[in-house]
C-alpha cells in the first residue's frame, strides 16, 4: 500500500473545494465574506408573511384540504424562487404563514392566485376619470370626432412584478414545425376613434346580467346603492355606453359618488356599471381585491395603460396550460412560453381564429388593434399583463411577452406551472424576524459543542496518545470539509444552514468518533493475538472498515429517509447529518487508514507509553515469554 497516494488525493479534494469557495461564481466581496456559509432564520433573522383566506361571497373559512394544497403550491412557487429553508405552514383554519431568511424579502406574489384568463378585448374607454366621449354602442351610433377615446400606448402595461410590459403583437412565425406561434415583437396597439358606427357590438350588460348573483353579493350591492344614494344608482344603472358628462353635466354631478367608492366596494358592482361609469377610475380598479374577476364565464373590467377594457368571457384559463417556462427569444428578451394540453390548444386556436377574424363584430373600433384585428387580453388575476393584437390563427404554443428580465418570467413561469391557488389570500402582515432567539441559542450550541469535542480530544490523548492525534486531526479535517461544502452548497443549491443543521453536524461527529474506537480496538486485539504493530494495522483495518462503513451507512439511510419524511427545519437536520456522514467516509479512506500505516512505520509506534497500545504490548511480551520458556527446558 502507498499511503502517500491517498493522502495526495485528500488534498486534491481540499484544493478544490476551496478553490470553490474563494473563486466560485457566487463568491463576491473580501476573504472574510467568502468564507461565511448561507445562514439561516433562525441565525440571521428574516422575513415572515401572513396570508389570511378570504371568500368575498360568503365569508367562510376554507376547507382543510383547499387549505392544504394552497400551502403545497406556495412552497412549490418559494422553492422555485430559490429559496431554501423556507417555512410555509398553516395557521389556525385561514392563515398560511411564510418565513424566508434574509431581510426585507419580496414577497408580494408569493400568495397571488396565478388564475390565468384569456379574454378577448370587445371594448376600451379612458379609465382616468376624466371627460369621455360615448363609445360606439348596439344602435350603430356614431362617435363624434375629436373626442377623447383612449388610445392604449405600448409601453408601461403592469406585469406581475409591477415592472412596465409592452404589450404584443400575436403573429403566425415563419418556418415553424407543423404549428404557428405568437410572434414575440413589441407593437402598439393603440385604438383609433372611428366616425364610422361600430357594427352589433354586444352590450356589457348581456352576459353580466344573464348568470343568478350570489346572496353576499347582492347584499354588498345593496350597501353601495346606500352609500352613493338613488340618484347616482338610477344614473348608472341607465348607461348603455360609457358616459358623455362633458355633455351633460348634470349627469356628472350624479355619478360623482362613484368616485368615492373604495375598490373593495367597486368589485362588488355589475360590469356594466363598472366600464360604463366613467367616475370609476382604473386606480379603483387596479386595486380590487383578489379573485374580483375571478368567474370565467362571466365578462369582466380591467385596465391596462390608463384604458379601461370591457373583456369578454375566458375561452382559455390556467389549466388549458400544461407548462410554462421563462426562455429568451431571438432578441434575447426574456419570454413566458407556455404549452398548452390537448383541449386547451383546441380553445386556444378557436379563440385566435374568432379574434382574427372578428367573428359576430364582437369587438367594436375602440378595441380593434392598428391592423383591424381583435386583442385578447392575457389576465392574471386581476391585472392584465398584455394584449396583443391577433394577426393569424394560433395552432402552436405561444409566448407571453412584456418587459420581463429573468426573476420576473421564472416568477410568472413558476406560478403558471405549479398552478392556481384553490384559495384567495389577503397579506394580512409582513415582517421582519430578528435573530436575536437564534443568536443565543447558537451561541450556546456552539459553546456546548466546543466544550464536548474538547473533552474528546482529551480523552484521546489521555487514553490512545499518539492515536489521539489521529482522532484530533481526523475531526479537524472534517470539519474543514463540511464548513467548505456548506458554503459551495449555498451558493449552488441554495442550502441554508439552520440551527437544526448545526446539531446534525455535531451528531455526526459523534458518530465519527464511534469509528475510532472500532479501529484501535480491532488493532489492539490483532496485537493480543500475536501480531506485530506493523502487522496489525492492515488486517485490523480490514476486519474494522466493515463495521464502520455499515455504521455509516444505516446513519446516511436514517438522514434520508429523514428528510424525505419530513419538513422545514428537520429536513436541514437530515441533510447536514447525511453530508457530513459522507464527508466522515473520505477523511477514513483517505486520511486515517493512510496515516495508521505510516505511523506503523516509525519507533514511536511501538513504544508501548508513546503509542496508546501500552495495555495490548505488554500482554503480548508476556505471552511470548510464556511460550518460549517451555521450549527452553525441552532444550
Amino acid at each position: 500500500m502507498r499511503p502517500g497516494r491517498q493522502l495526495a488525493v485528500l488534498g486534491l479534494v481540499f484544493v478544490v473545494l476551496y478553490l470553490l469557495v474563494f473563486f466560485s461564481g457566487g463568491a463576491s466581496g473580501g476573504w472574510k465574506d467568502r468564507l461565511e456559509p448561507r445562514l439561516g432564520l433562525d441565525l440571521i433573522g428574516g422575513t415572515r408573511l401572513t396570508l389570511e383566506a378570504t371568500n368575498s361571497v360568503d365569508g367562510k373559512p376554507p376547507t382543510a384540504a383547499n387549505l392544504e394544497e394552497a400551502r403545497q403550491i406556495i412552497e412549490n412557487r418559494v422553492n422555485a424562487y430559490g429559496v431554501a429553508e423556507a417555512e410555509v405552514v398553516t395557521e389556525g383554519n385561514r392563515n398560511i404563514v411564510i418565513s424566508l431568511p434574509g431581510q426585507n424579502r419580496d414577497l408580494t406574489d408569493v400568495g397571488s392566485a396565478a388564475e390565468l384568463r384569456f379574454r378577448k378585448v370587445l371594448k376600451a374607454t379612458d379609465g382616468s376619470g376624466a371627460t369621455v366621449a360615448p363609445a360606439p354602442s348596439a344602435s350603430a351610433t356614431p362617435a363624434p370626432s375629436g373626442s377623447a377615446t383612449p388610445a392604449p400606448s405600448g409601453s408601461a402595461t403592469p406585469a406581475p412584478s409591477g415592472s412596465a410590459a409592452p404589450q404584443a403583437t400575436a403573429s403566425p412565425s415563419a418556418g415553424g414545425q407543423g404549428g404557428m406561434a405568437p410572434a414575440p415583437s413589441a407593437s402598439a396597439a393603440a385604438p383609433t376613434p372611428s366616425a364610422s358606427p361600430s357594427a352589433a357590438a354586444p352590450s356589457p350588460s348581456a352576459s353580466a346580467s344573464a348568470a343568478p348573483v350570489p346572496q353576499g353579493i347582492e347584499e354588498q350591492r345593496k350597501a353601495v346603492e346606500q352609500k352613493v344614494g338613488a340618484a347616482a344608482w338610477g344614473a348608472a344603472t341607465g348607461l348603455k355606453a360609457p358616459a358623455d358628462v362633458s355633455a351633460d353635466p348634470s349627469l356628472a354631478e350624479k355619478l360623482k359618488p362613484f368616485g368615492t367608492l373604495s375598490p373593495q366596494e367597486i368589485a362588488v358592482l355589475p360590469v356594466e356599471m363598472q366600464y360604463n361609469v366613467p367616475t370609476i377610475t382604473c386606480a379603483q380598479l387596479d386595486k380590487r381585491p383578489p379573485a374580483s374577476i375571478k368567474d370565467e364565464n362571466q365578462q369582466a373590467v380591467a385596465c391596462e395603460s390608463g384604458a379601461k377594457y370591457l373583456l369578454d368571457k375566458a375561452k382559455v384559463v390556467g389549466r388549458d396550460v400544461k407548462n410554462a417556462s421563462a426562455q429568451l427569444d431571438q432578441t434575447s428578451a426574456w419570454v413566458v412560453s407556455l404549452q398548452f394540453t390537448g383541449k386547451g390548444q383546441e380553445k386556444w386556436t378557436a379563440l385566435t381564429r374568432e379574434s382574427f377574424n372578428n367573428e359576430g363584430q364582437a369587438c367594436d373600433q375602440t378595441a380593434l388593434g392598428q391592423d383591424g384585428k381583435c386583442r385578447v387580453a392575457v389576465v392574471l388575476d386581476n391585472e392584465i399583463i398584455s394584449s396583443p393584437e391577433i394577426q393569424g390563427v394560433l395552432t402552436g404554443d405561444s409566448q407571453i411577452t412584456g418587459s420581463f428580465d429573468s426573476k420576473t418570467a421564472n416568477q410568472l413561469a413558476s406560478q403558471l406551472r405549479y398552478g392556481a391557488l384553490p384559495v384567495t389570500f389577503n397579506q394580512a402582515e409582513q415582517q421582519n424576524v430578528t435573530a436575536t432567539l437564534g443568536d443565543s441559542h447558537l451561541k450556546a450550541g456552539l459553546l456546548a459543542a466546543g466544550i464536548g469535542m474538547l473533552l474528546v480530544i482529551i480523552y484521546s490523548f489521555f487514553y490512545y496518545r499518539l492515536l489521539g492525534s489521529v482522532i484530533f486531526l481526523s475531526l479537524v479535517l472534517s470539519a474543514l470539509l463540511v464548513f467548505g461544502a456548506l458554503v459551495v452548497l449555498g451558493r449552488s443549491i441554495g442550502f441554508t444552514l439552520t440551527l437544526a443543521g448545526i446539531a446534525g453536524m455535531i451528531v455526526s461527529l459523534g458518530v465519527a468518533a464511534d469509528s475510532f474506537v472500532i479501529y484501535f480496538e480491532r488493532l489492539k486485539d490483532e496485537i493480543r493475538e500475536g501480531r506485530s504493530p506493523r502487522s496489525a494495522v492492515p488486517r485490523a483495518w480490514v476486519r474494522a472498515r466493515r463495521t464502520i462503513i455499515s455504521a455509516n451507512a444505516i446513519t446516511l439511510m436514517s438522514a434520508v429517509v429523514l428528510y424525505l419524511v419530513s419538513v422545514g427545519a428537520v429536513k436541514g437536520f437530515a441533510f447536514a447529518l447525511g453530508l457530513a456522514t459522507v464527508l466522515d467516509l473520505v477523511v477514513v479512506f483517505l486520511f486515517r487508514h493512510p496515516i495508521m500505516t505510516m505511523f506503523a512505520r516509525t519507533r514511536a509506534f511501538l513504544s508501548p507509553r508513546v503509542s496508546g497500545l501500552g495495555r495490548a504490548l505488554p500482554a503480548r511480551s508476556a505471552e511470548q515469554a510464556t511460550v518460549r520458556n517451555p521450549r527452553v527446558k525441552e532444550a
